[in-house]
């Protein structure tokens, strides 16, 4: 039992994040991970296409995946620019998109910070864009989508892990880990697998028993906001705060005042939309 402890505990410096690397390029599992969440969302959309009753063909769920994926990219990136480190990037504005690090001399570096809540805000506009564009029913479409999309998640928590990065807080549970990039050598909290669990496989097994009960359009997005807002805010209890930030006024990160306007947001939207859906009856 101590060499199985022993093992798990020190199990991130046993992983590479590489795939493969030439030189300063490396192609990343982190990457790969993506690809994988999003070929798992499009695999669970168009199964609901094809035993449930949308209106939709396989051609424009391709179509509105590349806006979204789009979205994601580009909100993910912005978002974490906005909300995490934007001292920074006021003063290295090229390293936004740019993979490179102009801080210290010119070098490759990839790029790296994406945030969650950018990512899924630039999704949400993205989908919204499309549906416009193409006179298609958003809150229909994304009930379609929203129940398919956390155990696509799951796979962006395990590349983090991978990365050996976002670990939890210093513990003593024998499951906490050891994760190389610490420089503190402390045993942590490995937070990435406990969001991949909650946030990804929870939060999917909830909305996909539930995806053929919708009270009215737009729902499950509600529910999403609601859900994901409420897990994650307890996680991040026992993830580590991002440093150059900390907490804020010396009790929560700025993860969980997100989650708490993502909550919000998803109890103002469920209403309003309750509201829109019996008026539209009358």
């Amino acid at each position: 039992m101590n060499n199985f402890v022993a093992f798990w505990q020190h199990l991130p410096s046993m992983i590479s994040p590489n795939i493969f690397e030439i030189g300063s390029f490396q192609v990343r599992y982190y990457s790969l991970m993506y690809i994988v969440a999003f070929a798992l969302t499009y695999l669970l959309v168009t199964y609901r296409l094809r035993t449930e009753k949308f209106p939709y063909t396989k051609e424009t769920i391709q179509d509105l995946m590349v806006w979204c994926i789009l979205g994601i990219i580009l909100g993910g990136r912005l978002g974490y620019v906005f909300f995490y480190n934007f001292e920074y990037f006021t003063r290295h504005p090229m390293e936004i998109f740019l993979p490179f690090s102009f801080a210290n001399g010119f070098k490759f570096v990839g790029i790296s910070g994406m945030s969650f809540h950018g990512g899924l805000l630039g999704a949400v506009l993205a989908g919204a864009m499309f549906c416009h564009i193409r006179q298609i029913r958003f809150w229909d479409l994304i009930d379609l989508f929203i129940p398919c999309a956390p155990l696509g998640y799951t796979f962006g928590r395990i590349g983090n892990f991978i990365n050996g990065e976002l670990w939890g807080r210093t513990t003593d549970v024998a499951w906490g880990m050891y994760f190389p990039l610490d420089a503190t050598h402390k045993l942590r909290h490995p937070s990435q697998l406990y969001e991949a669990f909650f946030e990804g496989v929870v939060l999917f097994v909830v909305l996909w028993a539930l995806r053929k009960k919708r009270p009215f359009e737009g729902a499950f997005l509600a529910y999403y906001l609601i859900g994901y807002g409420a897990v994650r805010f307890f996680i991040e209890y026992v993830r580590e705060p991002d440093a150059h930030l900390g907490l804020y006024f010396g009790l929560i990160t700025m993860g969980q005042i997100l989650c708490l306007a993502m909550i919000l947001a998803g109890v103002a939207l469920y209403f309003l939309l309750r509201l829109k859906a019996a008026a539209s009856r009358k």
